[in-house]
């Protein structure tokens, strides 16, 4: 007969799903953030400001939908736009039909370090997924996408897969540049 835990008994983290997903996303992202970090002067928050942009270029997002489709804190976010609008890498602009939302796009210089990042992060994430074959890839992408299903607040499902099951990024559309 198996034994259960009482609620009240310290929780054993190492089996702890949360606890485990948290430490895989930030042993891959500081992996990759280290040669980011180094070259560019860029913190983690900051990539994914510049890397969100630019997926969702068209849109013109503003600092909540940034907080929202990374899962990161306002305050984090809003201190990453100040400094990557104050070293010239992210434009802010008014939006045309409310002129109390600030519209944000990367500028000329956020698209170059992106255009030297972005291959360099999808490269990691190829080397991660090559240690699974093709069915644990497909696997792996039906349960995150579940799994953030289930979860209320979660960011939605993207029109392609975060993950393919060939274990390559979706094909990267060219980017409608702002001036400035």
């Amino acid at each position: 007969m198996r034994r259960t835990m009482p609620d009240h008994a310290p929780l054993q983290l190492e089996h702890f799903l949360p606890y485990r997903l948290s430490i895989l996303s930030n042993t891959i992202s500081q992996a990759i953030a280290r040669e980011y970090q180094q070259r560019f002067h860029l913190g983690m928050t900051e990539w994914r400001v510049l890397a969100v942009l630019a997926r969702y270029d068209g849109a013109g997002l503003s600092a909540r939908e940034l907080a929202a489709r990374t899962a990161t804190d306002k305050v984090a976010i809003s201190r990453a736009l100040a400094r990557l609008i104050a070293s010239g890498r992210v434009l802010r602009r008014t939006h045309h039909g409310d002129k109390r939302r600030s519209v944000l796009r990367l500028s000329a210089k956020g698209w170059a370090i992106h255009a030297v990042v972005a291959p360099r992060a999808r490269a990691h994430e190829r080397e991660l997924l090559a240690r699974l074959d093709a069915d644990e890839r497909a696997c792996l992408t039906r349960i995150l996408d579940k799994l953030l299903g289930s979860v209320p607040g979660a960011i939605a499902a993207a029109p392609e897969p975060l993950i393919s099951a060939r274990g390559m990024a979706p094909p990267v559309t060219a980017p409608s540049r702002m001036r400035g």
